[in-house]
């Protein structure tokens, strides 16, 4: 966070939509996100360090979500971050970023992309705990590999074929990065409670 005004009150924070009202709202991407809340599941031993974070009294019991639905890290994202945000009995709001650009501005990746989904955890009395940011790193490092691929293996490819062949390969990892999205939170959450 850039600095200690935040844009995000406790009265702001109120202002957010529930998933399920932010999911009854939006244009596109529906039924896949639909799909991804149905399908996917939290560990039972996920669960537990979940609901462990959350009582702590140091521990998150807010998430605030920055969106927007046209993004396929959100499709993905969002409906695992709800799961997640059931399983430890936080609070969640959804802000759609583009309607919301003074709290995205907060929390921009390396200082200057609005990234999303974005992830903001906060304590029960509002203090910011931590931010998460897009997908997980493994998911970074995974999409580099699989972009090179595309690239070695057809040199002149176009545009429109990158883009097909790009969403066929990462949407094949989706499983495994929601799970990773899950573990990379829970960690950043137990170190920062470690410190």
């Amino acid at each position: 966070m850039a600095s200690n005004t935040s844009a995000v009150t406790p009265q702001r924070f109120s202002e957010g939509f529930a998933y399920s009202d932010y999911m009854a709202q939006i244009n596109v991407n529906k039924e896949r996100m639909d799909g991804f809340y149905e399908n996917f599941k939290v560990t039972s031993e996920n669960e537990a360090s979940l609901k462990e974070l959350a009582s702590n009294p140091n521990g998150p019991t807010k998430m605030l979500v920055l969106c927007e639905d046209w993004c396929g890290d959100v499709v993905r994202g969002l409906p695992v971050l709800a799961r997640m945000a059931e399983a430890a009995g936080w609070g969640m709001r959804v802000f759609p970023r583009d309607q919301h650009h003074d709290i995205m501005n907060e929390f921009l990746k390396n200082g200057e992309w609005m990234s999303i989904p974005t992830a903001v955890f906060y304590t029960s009395d509002h203090r910011y705990i931590l931010h998460w940011i897009e997908r997980p790193e493994v998911a970074e490092r995974e999409i580099m590999d699989i972009e090179e691929a595309i690239r070695a293996e057809n040199p002149d490819i176009n545009d429109q074929d990158y883009g097909r062949e790009r969403r066929a390969r990462t949407a094949a990892r989706a499983e495994a990065w929601q799970q990773a999205t899950v573990e990379e939170i829970i960690d950043r959450l137990q170190a920062n409670l470690s410190t």
